[in-house]
């Protein structure tokens, strides 16, 4: 990863990193090399990150990092506190979201927090300029299919899920979304 990629990627942490309480299990969705966990490492109190780009499963300190695609190879583990996916969502095929939403349930415990954070389609075009130019990586920016921000609150509706917070950052081209697992705690 290139300077950019990690500045953009700490940037999506700290927008997610007030809906994640001190003591949290989280389940890092599109986890990479685990940079949430070491960012955040000390406040959590467990966590498994899940990437199809991992080569094989590891460790980043006291959390697991599973090479595969989420829900179909996640162990059976229990609930946690919160999951992310942290410029993840629009990699997944519209095929595959009633799965992704089915399992989001799975491993969310009531009452517990599904943080998104996902670009406008605008960052398409961005991304690829500055592609073009050296200056990021651009992980998987090929699997990127026009998705549209609108649709994320169709994905996760109610009333399995809440919707509790929705902002655009980055100048607008990107979005947090914050959703509540609803349900019996």
């Amino acid at each position: 990863m290139k300077s950019l990629d990690r500045v953009l990627q700490r940037w999506r942490i700290a927008k997610a990193r007030p809906f994640i309480t001190d003591g949290a299990r989280v389940l890092d969705i599109g986890s990479s090399d685990g940079a949430l966990f070491q960012q955040l490492g000390r406040r959590l109190g467990g966590g498994v990150g899940i990437d199809p780009t991992l080569r094989q499963n590891g460790r980043v300190d006291n959390f697991s990092l599973i090479a595969g695609r989420f829900p179909q190879d996640m162990p059976s583990v229990p609930a946690f506190d919160v999951i992310t996916m942290l410029a993840v969502l629009e990699h997944f095929p519209q095929a595959g979201y009633a799965s992704l939403r089915s399992g989001c349930s799975r491993f969310l415990k009531p009452g517990g927090h599904l943080i998104i954070t996902v670009p406008s389609r605008q960052v398409d075009f961005i991304l690829k300029v500055l592609l073009a130019l050296g200056l990021i990586d651009g992980m998987s920016v090929e699997e990127h299919h026009g998705y549209d921000v609108r649709e994320t609150a169709n994905i996760f509706p109610p009333p399995e899920f809440k919707l509790v917070k929705r902002q655009r950052f980055q100048l607008g081209l990107n979005n947090l979304f914050v959703f509540e697992r609803q349900g019996e705690a």
